[in-house]
């Protein structure tokens, strides 16, 4: 397939993981992709790879919650590839422990990169989204930005679902201004973040919350997100699409 032909995207966090296989799947598509993240070596293997199999890209280490680097990083898309049409905002930490254990400094850093970090983007890279004539906003959400999850990591939930509600709030803002805003909200994926719970009842226990049995892939999301950035998303604005094999449908 080739829907993102011609089409520029950039996808933060994408050295590994969801974001990674969303910089492959839209360099397979046809888009030219800016991959930017804090790990270089990690980020640069998968511009490279993408090189590899024929596709454009180039890597730029970004700090998503940085404000100066957001504008350095869009001026580089533009300037390598003529343009911005796609911005998918994946970047995001996690954090642990309940509400009592949560410090201020461990809250707000969360958030500052999981909540802060797409308004900085978003707004960054609203010109040249309006002036693609194919702009396409993706946030990269969580099954815990809509529900309560097992009642920890309040951080990374206030900010999930935080991501939910400002992505309706842009969605709505530049519905007459060709660019569509939508979040994906995934859920548990086995991506390297999992490591360290393979084999324990952790893994186990996510495994049995998911009603089709198993954890999702990153390339089930990364499908998920190439729907949303071209054409056939064309009607598809403020929407949640939910890549969690059944979780939130209980």
């Amino acid at each position: 397939m080739n829907r993102l032909h011609d089409r520029t995207a950039l996808v933060t966090g994408g050295a590994s993981g969801i974001g990674r296989a969303i910089a492959l799947r839209f360099a397979a598509e046809g888009a030219a992709v800016l991959v930017t993240d804090i790990q270089e070596a990690e980020g640069q293997k998968v511009a490279d790879e993408i090189a590899e199999k024929g596709g454009r890209a180039i890597f730029m280490r970004h700090d998503v919650t940085d404000e100066s680097a957001w504008t350095a990083a869009v001026e580089r898309a533009v300037s390598e590839f003529g343009g911005l049409d796609v911005l998918v905002n994946n970047a995001g930490i996690g954090d642990l422990g309940t509400i009592e254990d949560t410090t201020l400094d461990q809250y707000e850093r969360t958030v500052s990169v999981d909540q802060t970090g797409v308004f900085l983007g978003t707004r960054a890279a609203a010109e040249h989204l309006k002036a693609s004539g194919h702009g396409s906003v993706i946030n990269i959400s969580s099954i815990f930005g809509t529900s309560g999850g097992m009642g920890t990591s309040p951080a990374y939930h206030a900010a999930k679902g935080a991501v939910r509600t400002l992505t309706k709030n842009v969605a709505l803002a530049w519905a007459r201004a060709g660019v569509r805003v939508n979040s994906i909200h995934p859920g548990f994926i086995d991506t390297p973040i999992l490591d360290a719970a393979r084999g324990t009842e952790f893994e186990t226990a996510m495994v049995d919350l998911t009603p089709m049995g198993r954890l999702g892939r990153p390339e089930e999301v990364a499908a998920a997100a190439a729907y949303l950035a071209g054409d056939d998303a064309s009607f598809v604005t403020g929407a949640e699409l939910y890549v969690d094999g059944g979780y939130l449908a209980r």
